[in-house]
């Protein structure tokens, strides 16, 4: 099943931290048949006085269900160094979101796909829009109209992955 991931960081080496993450996902199985490039972003959400992200998205295909691929990439974010707990949306040597999962469409206490916020930030829209300019929800609904609409937010391509 394709798949999309959102990767970020804004501790220690931001672009080696989202190389690494990578590398730990294809080395758990998880074939990576895309990647964007790096974008610079401001933080978002409720912690702005941190120092700016380095974000990515990568276009997966795995056979694992959604609990699975959400464990793999929680794990995968301990071995990187984050801490679990901390403040939402505060600074982090890594974050692996799960985004989107083929067409499929779920709600846990862990997990809901596609990922609630997909539509609000930009720094997941820019990237992700680069891998599939077509990309749409599960429910039909286009993703680049949404990224049209989010102008204030700052996200400044800065190389390659």
């Amino acid at each position: 099943m394709t798949g999309y991931l959102g990767l970020g960081s804004n501790e220690g080496d931001r672009r080696a931290n989202l190389r690494a993450a990578r590398a730990a996902l294809e080395r758990a199985g998880v074939s990576v048949t895309g990647a964007s490039s790096v974008y610079e972003t401001e933080p978002e959400g409720a912690v702005r006085d941190q120092p700016d992200f380095l974000n990515a998205c990568l276009r997966i295909e795995t056979d694992l269900p959604p609990e699975g691929l959400l464990e793999l990439c929680k794990r995968v974010e301990r071995e990187l160094g984050r801490e679990p707990g901390g403040p939402r949306h505060g600074p982090r040597p890594i974050d692996v979101d799960v985004l989107l999962l083929g067409d499929l469409e779920h709600r846990s206490e862990r997990l809901s796909l596609p990922h609630p916020e997909v539509l609000s930030r930009r720094f997941v829209l820019a990237p992700l829009l680069e891998l599939d300019p077509a990309l749409a929800l599960p429910d039909g609904t286009p993703l680049a109209p949404a990224l049209e609409r989010l102008q204030g937010q700052r996200v400044e391509r800065a190389g390659a992955l």
